[in-house]
């Protein structure tokens, strides 16, 4: 009684506050009320009202968890009564009103580089701000030498460099101390040295990119003689980079063969064929600048469609052969290729690994692929009567131990009985070495690579053996579960889009299935603070690993909150269907999130539509009229238009935004499917190519995907005005940095001209903090009707 009695106290006093605030917000709105309202509309002032609004947020939740004790004590009749009141609030439009005073706004620190911005959290890029503007001088201005003693109290660097090693390496780069320097130069400054305080240190967060390590150097010259020898042997037979393999691992020719950007395009066609289309690499022996360029835009762009994180990277990086940001590149592309497998899809045998018959199929569906590499090995480990389980893939294989375990496992008729015996580790290695030669495994890495742990060399090793030799049963019983998982086509190559945009995005927890990592909630505000800055209340948000369900539940909860403050249509949606992971909501609102995003983007260019609204019929029309300023009649109705599947109308697009990027001797009528799939494969790359950000697949243009359709178009357009002058939007058809060029040939309808244009380097996608009001329904999501900006 006495818990029931003050739970009945509270929501009193949750009520009467609520009762306060609605009384403002009527007062507030100039209705006619009671005295009380008009009152304290006149009394309160702006900070007032938001305390009220606040302390009515708080009564809110009083009285929700007093309703909840109610009516499992009162029955029927008290439901009743709550729910009559429950209306009331709502008509009060209180309940908004608490909402947005106690949610953020999008408002806070911007800076004009967008891609800057987005290597930090909302919260340290305001705290990097307030500690800037800290030093300001009398003049309102900062000088390089007020930024050693600054920087030595940040937490990434304190650790790492004292006060005059920072300045030392300030002066590297400024010869002149007492030079003004601005908040942009000062957060690319934090990150070359937070990079540098890393490598020293010999950690990273994401293990996947760079790896724990006592010495950098050391790490650089491993990793490089790594790669060097992979792609010796991946790409030995390639027609163009035949002439300058093999590279010499101890000499820098890696860094000097990828400076024209061929070498990365052709690694990513290894690890994920088709991904290019060759046709559109530039590949002459001397290229120059531009077309340099181009091949390395259309390498990033590339890499980000398969799944590499390129958001630290420019082209201008890959030109001047950085190897740092070279090797982290390059290593995962090479990782994606060694473990395309680690997938039920691809290797069905892999559920021999839940032996034990109590594992969860669809948990091992969704595990990273170094996750089921881990679990294969320690399946395998076990049977071979190794007692340690191994968690990474450097401190506990670093004794060698494990390998010499699992070799014997796997390959008993190579073992050596002098494996185990031996006590020194890099003795032990060497003998491993050797043993996985004679299976079959080529040599990438040295026994002092596994002494010394490092993380991606020795993931390379296992995923090698596992694709020479994985041990696991072809028996048709054991692995017809696997074989029968059916999937849906279009979902899953939704998903398999929405996960690489995600992760394009720069989120700090990498997307592997899109379907069950965003079941916690996390991931979703992560990309939400992304696309809608300052969005986020990460005070109520619960970080993984999370150990209770309501968390989960609390974090999806603010995801569906923030959804119906962009107006985004969720009406069948809530919290619960993420946790539990229902795909055709979750693909539905992803959809309606990526096109607030490209809205976004086409919000800044405005200015250049006349005040009208961007809509589907805008960008169909602009596109229209911009093939149209270069003489040809090809146009289209709607992007469900049959005949986008030919590619023509695309590659007509691209030829009208850059005259010289489209080669049409190599273009086909698109009369059959197999025509249609060059044309289309052609498409997406010289998309690419140009700087369009894009993940849409050949299939998606044969079959006319009108999402993807849409999202093609409006990438076009926004390369298009970005890189030319306002004449692009009317008629003119060439980019200002041709328009120029007297030595650029007119575009020919026979494809003569095979030279490249300048790429600019790839925009982000998310372009200011302001928010258009877009409103998709479910059907809309479905029908792919038309949205607006309001």
């Amino acid at each position: 009684m006495l818990l029931y009695a003050s739970s009945g106290i509270s929501s009193t006093a949750g009520l009467t506050l609520v009762a306060r605030a609605a009384a403002a917000k009527k007062g507030e709105e100039g209705e006619s009320g009671t005295e009380e309202a008009k009152k304290s509309n006149h009394v309160m002032r702006k900070p007032e009202k938001q305390q009220l609004y606040r302390g009515s947020f708080v009564g809110l939740h009083l009285f929700a968890a007093w309703s909840v004790w109610t009516c499992r004590r009162g029955g029927f009749g008290w439901a009743v009564r709550l729910s009559a009141t429950v209306r009331w609030i709502r008509n009060s439009g209180l309940e908004e009103s608490c909402l947005k005073v106690h949610l953020p706004r999008f408002e806070g620190v911007t800076v004009s580089d967008r891609a800057l911005q987005n290597q930090f959290m909302p919260i340290e890029f305001r705290n990097l701000k307030t500690k800037f503007v800290s030093v300001k001088n009398k003049d309102g201005k900062v000088k390089v030498g007020d930024l050693p003693p600054l920087m030595v109290k940040l937490k990434a660097l304190s650790s790492a460099f004292t006060e005059d090693e920072i300045k030392q390496k300030l002066g590297e780069s400024y010869d002149d101390m007492s030079n003004e320097i601005d908040f942009e130069t000062f957060l690319r400054e934090y990150l070359n040295l937070q990079g540098q305080a890393k490598e020293k240190s010999g950690g990273q967060k994401n293990s996947s990119s760079v790896l724990k390590t006592s010495s950098a150097t050391t790490l650089v010259e491993s990793e490089k003689a790594t790669y060097v020898r992979h792609i010796n042997i991946y790409l030995a037979d390639d027609p163009f980079l035949k002439q300058f393999l093999p590279m010499d691992p101890a000499s820098n020719d890696l860094f000097n063969l990828a400076k024209d950007g061929v070498l990365l395009c052709k690694l990513i066609n290894v690890a994920v064929s088709g991904t290019i289309d060759e046709r559109a690499i530039n590949t002459k022996k001397v290229l120059n600048l531009w077309e340099r360029n181009e091949n390395h835009t259309l390498a990033l762009n590339s890499a980000k469609a398969i799944g590499c994180t390129v958001v630290n990277i420019g082209t201008q990086d890959l030109v001047e052969g950085r190897p740092t940001l070279l090797l982290g590149l390059i290593s995962q592309i090479i990782k994606i290729q060694l473990l395309a497998d680690l997938n039920l899809k691809k290797t069905p045998q892999l559920v021999e690994v839940l032996d034990d018959g109590n594992g969860d199929i669809e948990e091992l569906m969704a595990l990273a692929p170094e996750k089921v590499l881990l679990k294969w090995m320690n399946f395998h480990l076990k049977k071979g009567g190794y007692e340690k389980t191994v968690t990474n893939f450097s401190s506990d294989v670093k004794d060698a131990k494990a390998y010499a375990f699992l070799l014997n496992v796997l390959a008993p008729e190579y073992c050596n009985p002098l494996t185990l015996d031996t006590k020194d580790a890099t003795e032990r290695a060497k003998l491993v070495l050797d043993h996985a030669e004679r299976m079959g495994c080529k040599r990438y890495l040295s026994p002092e690579d596994i002494v010394e742990g490092w993380t991606n060399l020795n993931l390379a090793f296992v995923a090698q053996i596992f694709h020479e030799r994985n041990g696991l049963s072809v028996d048709s019983k054991k692995i017809s579960f696997a074989e029968r998982i059916t999937d849906d086509v279009q979902l899953s190559r939704d998903e398999r889009c929405f996960r690489l945009w995600m992760n394009s995005l720069g989120v700090e927890n990498y997307v592997n299935n899109v379907f069950e990592d965003v079941r916690n909630g996390w991931v979703l505000l992560e990309v939400l603070d992304k696309v809608a800055p300052g969005s986020v209340n990460w005070k109520q948000a619960t970080k993984p690993p999370i150990k209770f369900p309501f968390r989960k539940v609390e974090n999806c909860n603010q995801v569906v909150m923030i959804g119906e403050m962009l107006k985004f249509s969720i009406v069948n949606l809530g919290g619960n269907d993420i946790v539990q992971g229902n795909k055709k909501l979750i693909i539905a609102f992803l959809w309606q999130l990526m096109r607030y995003n490209m809205l976004q983007l086409l919000k800044s260019l405005r200015s250049r539509s006349r005040g009208k609204d961007i809509t589907d019929s805008y960008i169909i029309n602009w596109a229209n009229r911009k093939i149209k300023s270069t003489g040809r009649s090809r146009q289209i109705e709607s992007f469900k238009d049959k005949s986008i599947s030919s590619g023509l109308f695309f590659l007509e697009l691209l030829s009208a935004v850059e005259p010289r990027v489209v080669n049409w001797n190599l273009v086909t009528k698109g009369e059959s499917d197999e025509e249609k799939k060059l044309n289309a494969t052609y498409i997406i790359s010289v998309a690419r190519k140009i700087g369009c950000s894009i993940f849409l697949l050949p299939e998606d243009i044969m079959e006319v995907n009108q999402k993807m359709m849409l999202t093609l178009t409006a990438s076009i357009m926004y390369w298009c005005l970005q890189n030319s002058t306002e004449e692009c939007e009317t008629s003119n058809g060439y980019s200002s940095t041709y328009a120029s060029d007297a030595s650029s040939p007119a575009p020919s309808v026979n494809g003569e001209d095979e030279s490249s244009s300048l790429c600019s380097e790839v925009p982000s996608l998310t372009i200011d903090d302001a928010a258009p009001d877009v409103t998709v329904s479910s059907s809309q999501f479905e029908n792919g009707e038309s949205t607006t900006v309001e």
